[in-house]
């Protein structure tokens, strides 16, 4: 059975002279002839994106939208009527979000993150920007140390709002990330911390010997690209060290301390020495 809102491998039953008939035993679909690949024939399989056109009626692009089914992204407002807005998914048919689905009121040209599913009443594609009913902590998914799928959600002073594996929330906190980020952006992170009440700490870094095994590689690697010193030691600013290697002061000097234990580096007034 086709599902809306992902890709279906289909096969190409017969052309028209409006595009190409796609089945999956069941159930036709129309390819319109603008998406037509290059070279086919009939009983080629085809994969393409299903959704409902501007009259409700199922159809096939090969073009990749900005967002699937049970997914978030971020997205632009195109226009808004009385009904709610309508939102630039990288096809011809706008995603409706209506009102009732918008966590404050959008406008046109800017962008929010929404999720999109399937409306069950009317079996059309609709998108939210409650995202709070799309995330879940009380069966948690992941553990301590695992790498994961980040989406940036929201940044607020207390830290930056994620979407973990688009299945949960978690938190990365200001005083952590090294990084400029924007809302919407996609990321990989680490599980740091899962609490009692089930908030998930995250970390752009490698949890414990891991981390150290990550940031003694960048360490080494800029001592390399540099002739083999580096001008920082544990009287540097916490922002220099920020600048020139893109952690923390308590991080580089524990990396340091590792690197100089495995007589990697020596380390004097001026700086670091690769040995």
């Amino acid at each position: 059975m086709m599902t809306v809102g992902t890709f279906n491998t289909l096969t190409i039953s017969r052309r028209t002279n409006i595009g190409l008939y796609l089945t999956d035993g069941t159930q036709d679909v129309l390819l319109p002839k603008k998406y037509l690949p290059q070279y086919f024939e009939i009983g080629d399989e085809i994969e393409v994106f299903i959704y409902l056109d501007h009259e409700e009626r199922l159809v096939a692009t090969t073009i990749e939208p900005y967002i699937f089914l049970n997914e978030f992204a971020l997205l632009k407002v195109n226009y808004i009527n009385d009904f709610g807005a309508f939102m630039d998914w990288g096809l011809e048919k706008d995603l409706f979000v209506p009102f009732r689905e918008q966590a404050r009121p959008m406008s046109v040209g800017k962008y929010y993150m929404v999720y999109m599913y399937l409306d069950e009443k009317t079996n059309r594609l609709v998108g939210s920007s409650k995202l709070n009913q799309f995330l879940s902590n009380d069966e948690i998914t992941v553990k301590t140390g695992e790498e994961v799928d980040l989406i940036v959600s929201h940044i607020t002073e207390a830290g930056i709002n994620v979407i973990i594996n688009e299945k949960h929330k978690g938190l990365m906190y200001q005083n952590e990330v090294f990084e400029d980020f924007r809302t919407g952006d996609r990321i990989i992170g680490y599980i740091k911390n899962i609490r009692p009440d089930g908030k998930i700490d995250v970390s752009r870094t490698k949890i414990g010997f891991d981390k150290i095994s990550d940031t003694a590689s960048k360490i080494l690697f800029e001592l390399e690209a540099n002739n083999g010193f580096l001008g920082l030691s544990d009287k540097s600013h916490p922002d220099e060290i920020k600048t020139v290697l893109g952690m923390s002061k308590k991080t580089f000097k524990q990396t340091v301390g590792v690197l100089y234990k495995e007589r990697k580096i020596l380390i004097k007034d001026n700086g670091i020495y690769k040995l």
